[in-house]
């Protein structure tokens, strides 16, 4: 089993709830942060250590307040936290029920597991954990048939991050330059072109902007 979890959730009642849950299931050490700043703090802290995390459970969201961060959600920190740890087992704990934008946790940022918080969700996270720890994925029951279906067959990780390049307001000169410098291909004008073409008659979209809000819509974003 997991001997040392961090868990990264801003509401106090929340996070007694869950550690709680996990005290009674499970013996390993349980790690606490408000922040997801402070979150990859410590996990940065514990691989120099040589003693480093092995489950990472966070919510996706979280208040903003007087304390000034740089990793502002969850998503940002699965991120960050990869980059550094790529081994490390990722279970979300989120209200969020989009299919699109848990389909793009689960497959795309890697993450091993997603809960839908409600009001005995805690103890889901039990099963969760033991799910991940045998190397499976786990998503909420609710949740799994409509994220199995969920994501048009036509549609890739690579389309989802040449939407969220033009969300971000990049020209094709600049998604060209930004994709070859993250190992993404196709990277040529003539390319990018051709697959925004495509993803816009495929949304029905009039315009690049237009598509940008039907993927917002859609939870893609």
């Amino acid at each position: 089993m997991f001997k040392k979890v961090l868990v990264v959730e801003d509401i106090d009642s929340v996070h007694v709830g869950i550690s709680n849950a996990l005290n009674h299931a499970f013996p390993f050490e349980i790690h606490h942060a408000k922040y997801c700043d402070k979150a990859f703090l410590k996990i940065k802290q514990a691989l120099q250590n040589n003693s480093p995390f092995d489950l990472l459970i966070t919510d996706l969201s979280f208040q903003v307040d007087h304390v000034k961060t740089i990793i502002k959600s969850g998503e940002d920190l699965i991120n960050v936290v990869k980059g550094i740890q790529p081994g490390i087992r990722v279970l979300i704990y989120s209200i969020e029920d989009r299919p699109f934008k848990i389909h793009q946790f689960v497959d795309y940022l890697g993450a091993e597991g997603y809960v839908l918080k409600g009001r005995n969700s805690s103890l889901e996270l039990v099963d969760a954990i033991k799910t991940i720890y045998n190397r499976q994925r786990y998503i909420s029951p609710q949740l799994h048939y409509s994220v199995k279906k969920s994501l048009p067959l036509e549609v890739d990780a690579y389309d989802l991050e040449l939407i969220k390049a033009l969300a971000n307001g990049h020209s094709q000169q600049e998604i060209s330059s930004l994709f070859e410098h993250r190992g993404l291909k196709p990277t040529s004008l003539s390319s990018l072109e051709k697959r925004i073409n495509k993803l816009k008659d495929y949304f029905m979209a009039r315009n690049s902007t237009h598509l940008v809000a039907i993927a917002k819509d859609m939870g893609l974003l």
